[in-house]
């Protein structure tokens, strides 16, 4: 092999070396993203949820329906444009199957946010006075069955809007951060009272796996995941039909 040729394949081993650094850094980025997001969401949201109990309603349920609404909202516009703002696996494993997020990818994301929410319910429990009476996870409040349809009817909701604002390339996306977290406000002030308005399996089980009680945790895990997937399909209909969903959220 001539001298030519050697540095043309040392240029093709820098360059394949480089482009396998750079998908680890912002693989790495994603993840890191998505763990602090997923972390600051559920210690405010459940934080809100933990002082109202612990301190005689202060924080009142219309101040914590805007407490997970503006928490979602914020974490959208900070890191959106580093992991996308999943936050959740529902979201992750729906945006998987339309071709939106890397298979090779659901996994890491789905550990990262479960590990985000179980380190700020660790945190939770640490600060503050966590009594049964201050349980900050979500159980179904009636029936069982009554809260499955209710976490399927609000995540299809959540994911059908969320399709919307900010997948489809015909929207004004700057404002999608703002009309997700009004449905997260919107969705919590109907099903907060029926099945704690998870609309996210890592919401559910962060404080499941620290406090230990998994009652109904299959309502939280399914419900949120059947929705999700329903509610982007739907939205798929009012998609252009010479565009695939992958293409419009990727803004082709």
């Amino acid at each position: 092999m001539d001298e030519e040729s050697q540095l043309s394949v040392m240029e093709r081993g820098n360059i394949s070396l480089t482009i396998s650094t750079n998908y680890k850094v912002r693989l790495a980025q994603k993840f890191l993203a998505e763990l602090l997001g997923t972390y600051c969401i559920i210690f405010a949201g459940c934080g809100s949820v933990v002082v109202n109990k612990l301190y005689d309603g202060t924080v009142t349920f219309p101040g914590i329906c805007v407490t997970w609404g503006l928490i979602v909202m914020t974490m959208i516009y900070t890191l959106g444009h580093v992991s996308g703002a999943h936050f959740n696996p529902a979201v992750t494993i729906t945006l998987s199957l339309l071709g939106a997020c890397p298979f090779s990818e659901v996994g890491l994301y789905i550990v990262s946010q479960v590990l985000g929410s179980t380190l700020a319910s660790v945190t939770l429990t640490l600060i503050m006075n966590i009594t049964s009476d201050a349980f900050f996870g979500t159980t179904p409040a009636g029936s069982t069955i009554q809260s499955f349809v209710v976490e399927i009817i609000l995540t299809f909701i959540l994911m059908f809007i969320i399709s919307g604002a900010c997948g489809d390339d015909r929207a004004v996306k700057m404002q999608g951060g703002i009309v997700v977290g009004m449905t997260i406000i919107l969705n919590v002030f109907v099903g907060g009272p029926i099945s704690g308005a998870s609309m996210n399996p890592a919401r559910t089980l962060g404080p499941a796996i620290v406090l230990r009680k998994f009652t109904a945790i299959w309502v939280y895990i399914c419900g949120p995941i059947i929705g999700a997937i329903t509610g982007a399909f739907v939205y798929k209909l009012l998609t252009p039909t010479d565009k695939s969903f992958s293409d419009i959220v990727k803004g082709r």
